[in-house]
């Protein structure tokens, strides 16, 4: 390899590198946890966003504070499946609320980078993708989609035993 190309190469490997670490990079606090930097759900659009879309936690722009329901901020301890499933509840077609109802556990929803978000839900279908949770699956891609929001994500479904269902983007 002559010197140019190793210069070039390691150019774009240094430029690499720091567009996923300023991509990573949040605001300094020191908050390991998810705050109102990810993407928010569509509820949460609707109910905890002012004009700007900034979170708002329920404060009125006059300075006077609005308490949260106590049912929102069940919802917000919540597992991901169970806000997942009380999304489609409140949101969902008839048949999407039948194809969620056996959803057991969701991973990976909560923290978004809008870079490469992968999500997973896992079901109690059996028979993997020759059995009959494949058609639910889509449905259930479907109802993922309309709760999260990312520009680059993929929801993969999964039957009771590990095995693929199917999958979709979000």
């Amino acid at each position: 390899m002559g010197m140019k190309t190793k210069i070039a190469l390691g150019a774009v490997v240094g430029i690499a590198v720091i567009g996923a670490l300023s991509a990573n990079a949040g605001d300094g606090d020191g908050d390991a946890k998810s705050d109102d930097r990810t993407s928010a759900s569509a509820g949460e659009k609707q109910d905890g966003a002012g004009a700007d879309g900034a979170k708002t936690d329920g404060a009125k722009t006059d300075g006077s504070s609005e308490a949260k329901p106590a049912e929102d901020k069940a919802v917000e301890k919540a597992s991901q499946a169970e806000q997942f499933k009380a999304f489609v509840q409140k949101n969902g077609t008839p048949k999407e609320k039948d194809a969620v109802s056996h959803v057991t556990k969701v991973q990976g929803a909560d923290e978004q980078n809008d870079i490469l978000d992968a999500a997973d839900v896992y079901t109690d279908f059996t028979g993997g993708i020759m059995g009959s949770g494949t058609g639910p699956a889509k449905l259930i891609a479907s109802a993922f989609a309309d709760w999260k929001d990312s520009e680059n994500g993929l929801v993969t479904i999964y039957d009771a035993d590990g095995e693929l269902l199917g999958n979709g983007q979000f």
